[in-house]
């Protein structure tokens, strides 16, 4: 064979082989088409099916693209835990690669990027500011200019989140000077659209008004910059004219013409500069309009809220006049009181809670006894707690584990068992376990049953508040409460804390 068409054939198959490695695999697909479907939990689960088949395979951009796709659906239930799981095996996984350093960096920008996203969400400021630094050096060592910008653009929102404004607009000063030298205007507009939105969705009314004062002190400069350019040009094309005028023309007649044709021009560019102003003036006025409206909205947006919060106060003064003992009434109660309880636990989140020396043993055997009186004939309550202490929030835990016990009891069969456990599973982490046998609850329902006012409720039956409430306890302890899926004898509810 010719050795010139065996290396164009070689060149084929190499480019061929390139192509298929790029192509999104089958579990990708489905992922994308179910997120785009709005069903969060089956993408969630093929994102992450399709994460370990390309770090099997060795694709380890695709597959830390995955993992960053399925992380949000974690935290966004608030499974923090599953979540920062699943960026760790990512890092390790890139760690792992033979990827060159610049494109290991990258990736690594990405997973502190989403993990970013999530103590953003948590509201841990320290953890943030981690990651940012951790940004900063992935996309200096990226060498990758798009990625330094996107740096910029997430530190500004750190600072302003966390009311540092000076310093996030010292950062957006930077940006916008480093874009504008470059004459990238669109992108530099499209960075402060992105900034206002992601603070309109955040309701961070902070960060909307000082990225509209900032988008507007930009577009005040950089319109008389373009303006000044235009003139410039114009000016500079003129002077063109005139030394073709003199070099090539020297006739009267001719240079009338082009006199003539200067005057012309030297008009059309007054008109275009009025008309320039004019534009600049109107889209001034529109966006303070807006920035009224904004705040405004915003405004409203927090008597709403100080609404909610004090509704369930307000009305109880009228309830307390009714009869208690009317099933309607003490359920429009404690409705009431469930609605305060988890309005205070929603805003005091970012508070720390006191903790305690307990001894574990006595002290699940003490919740248990609350709850033996009531059993069904035939059901046996065990616990399951060595001896040994520990520091815990003694009020949350011991509601949270009654409330479960208390289901566990309506829930279990005559002969059935539940079960009070408690298991250390690590130098820092902590597990109390309640389980009972029985029927199980449907995984698509699992998610919800910690969804507050999901479904409307003859609230005599129960007004489905219970388990939300103690879901924001554990929150709260900077912990977490979910449904052990690997339980299939019934159910088993695991809270998770940090020792």
């Amino acid at each position: 064979m010719n050795k010139k068409v065996f290396i164009f054939i070689m060149s084929m198959l190499m480019g061929c082989a390139c192509v298929w490695a790029q192509q999104k695999s089958n579990l990708h697909q489905r992922a994308e088409l179910d997120a785009a479907n709005g069903k969060p939990i089956s993408a969630r689960a093929l994102w992450i099916m399709a994460y370990r088949d390309y770090v099997s395979k060795g694709q380890i951009s695709q597959g830390v693209e995955c993992a960053v796709k399925a992380t949000p659906l974690y935290y966004n239930e608030n499974f923090y835990n599953e979540a920062f799981d699943l960026l760790r095996s990512a890092e390790q996984a890139i760690t792992n690669s033979k990827q060159i350093n610049t494109v290991k960096a990258s990736l690594r920008y990405a997973v502190n990027k989403e993990r970013m996203a999530m103590y953003m969400k948590m509201r841990k400021g320290e953890r943030v500011k981690d990651c940012v630094e951790q940004m900063e050096k992935d996309a200096n060592e990226s060498g990758d200019e798009n990625l330094k910008n996107d740096y910029l653009y997430h530190k500004a929102i750190y600072y302003y989140t966390f009311g540092q404004t000076a310093k996030g607009n010292e950062v957006v000063k930077e940006m916008t000077v480093k874009m504008t030298a470059a004459k990238d205007y669109e992108k530099v507009d499209d960075v402060f659209k992105t900034l206002i939105a992601g603070g309109r969705r955040s309701g961070n009314a902070n960060m909307v008004s000082q990225a509209y004062d900032n988008y507007i002190a930009w577009k005040d400069s950089a319109s008389a910059k373009i303006l000044a350019e235009e003139t410039g040009a114009l000016k500079k094309q003129i002077a063109d004219y005139e030394d073709i005028i003199e070099e090539k023309d020297s006739t009267l007649t001719v240079r009338q013409g082009i006199i003539v044709g200067l005057g012309i021009l030297a008009v059309v560019l007054a008109v275009v500069l009025v008309l320039g102003a004019l534009v600049l003036l109107r889209f001034i006025a529109l966006t303070r309009k807006q920035k009224k409206n904004i705040a405004r909205l915003n405004e409203n947006n927090a008597l709403k809220a100080s609404f909610i919060s004090n509704i369930s106060a307000q009305l109880t003064p009228t309830l307390q006049r009714l009869d208690a003992q009317r099933p309607e009434v003490k359920a429009l109660m404690d409705f009431s009181d469930h609605i305060q309880t988890l309005s205070q636990l929603e805003t005091t989140v970012e508070e720390p809670v006191e903790v305690e020396e307990v001894q574990l043993a006595s002290f699940c055997e003490g919740i248990m006894n609350q709850i033996r009186s009531q059993l069904k004939s035939g059901v046996e309550a065990t616990v399951d707690a060595p001896k040994m202490s520990s520091s815990i929030n003694k009020e949350y835990v011991s509601h949270i584990l009654l409330h479960l016990l208390r289901n566990a009891m309506e829930y279990t069969p005559v002969g059935g068992h539940i079960v009070l456990a408690f298991k250390k599973r690590g130098a820092h982490k902590l597990q109390f376990l309640v389980s009972n046998t029985g029927s199980t609850i449907p995984e698509e329902k699992r998610e919800d049953v910690f969804k507050p006012f999901l479904d409307v409720k003859d609230l005599t039956m129960g007004d489905g508040l219970g388990l939300p409430i103690c879901k924001q306890m554990a929150v709260k302890m900077n912990g977490d409460l979910n449904i052990d899926p690997e339980f299939t004898k019934g159910v088993r509810f695991v809270l998770h804390l940090q020792g």
